[in-house]
């Protein structure tokens, strides 16, 4: 069976890809910082080698035995506010860690046939502020926005596009809104609904594109097992929906038989979250239809049943 390489397997979605992968008979590789390869971080089916990004060292093994690479790695957007000191991380950790892949796949002997690679709808323009609002829809041909989200998945996604002149397929997918109950935003919502309280960002009308963790670790095996799969993809749910309308119905589906709706004005959130408060008002309605056209099918198109698959395993 095909060797798939993951860099930023560590994280919540990179440990769903791996359990996907090993169970339909991959074999899996995690590039790991040293202080990040104790025995707690290991999954004994795993093979683990090093790599250092600011260094630009990575263990030629990790490459020479691999076919296909998913590259999740970078700093999280929405793990700490955003000083500048926190967005020059959060730019760099992209760009060097694709410049060191590229590096190793230059130099060393490999017989890597595909990169699919992470980005996200933060390339796209807030629909607040478009003529049509909520009702345009983003697809994969637009120009970035001119925000710090927008450019930084601009610079993210050009940091990869080297690997197509070393004739490597390459794939990359703006990934919505993920929904998961191993550490996503999702829980993040639910914890003020264990007391009743169900929170609104801003007015509530801002779209948000989302997609169940199930179906995004699948679109990564889809791109290893569709051979002619190449470009960019929208990774979001045919189904967006409003800010209000998610946490109404996450509100139903956790049975609680009251809650209070309560609105968190958009001025407070700036308060508390600064810069990154863009993030949660922004709304980005995004199309999902190129790569259903690929033959992609959603095992969860439509939010009540992403939620009761997450919060009730239904």
């Amino acid at each position: 069976m095909a060797t798939v390489l993951i860099t930023g397997g560590t994280g919540m979605i990179g440990n769903q890809i791996t359990s996907l992968l090993l169970e339909k008979g991959y074999e899996v590789i995690i590039l790991t910082r040293k202080n990040k390869s104790g025995e707690e971080y290991r999954i004994p089916a795993v093979r683990y080698y090093s790599w250092d990004i600011n260094n630009q060292i990575i263990d030629p093994k990790s490459i020479e035995c691999t076919d296909y690479i998913i590259h999740l790695a970078g700093a999280g957007v929405a793990d700490k506010r955003w000083t500048e000191r926190r967005k020059k991380e959060i730019v760099e950790s992209r760009i060097n860690s694709s410049k060191l892949i590229i590096s190793a796949l230059t130099n060393y002997p490999n017989k890597v046939k595909a990169i699919i690679s992470a980005s996200a709808i933060g390339w796209y323009a807030d629909n607040q502020f478009l003529k049509g609002g909520e009702n345009f829809t983003h697809t994969e041909d637009e120009l970035p926005d001119i925000s710090f989200l927008g450019n930084t998945c601009k610079l993210w996604e050009e940091s990869i596009l080297p690997v197509e002149e070393l004739e490597k397929r390459l794939i990359r997918y703006r990934i919505g809104i993920v929904l998961s109950n191993k550490g996503s935003a999702l829980m993040k919502f639910l914890k003020p609904l264990k007391f009743g309280i169900a929170p609104i960002m801003g007015n509530g009308k801002q779209i948000m594109s989302w997609i169940h963790i199930d179906d995004l670790c699948r679109l990564f095996v889809f791109a290893i097992e569709n051979q002619n799969l190449k470009g960019v993809f929208n990774a979001v749910s045919p189904e967006p929906v409003s800010n209000l309308n998610f946490i109404k119905k996450l509100a139903a589906i956790t049975n609680n038989r009251w809650f209070f709706l309560v609105y968190i004005p958009s001025k407070f959130l700036k308060i508390i979250l600064g810069k990154m408060s863009i993030e949660i008002l922004k709304s980005t309605n995004v199309s999902a239809l190129k790569i259903q056209s690929e033959g992609f099918v959603f095992k969860y198109p439509d939010l009540e049943n992403a939620l009761n698959k997450l919060i009730k395993n239904d």
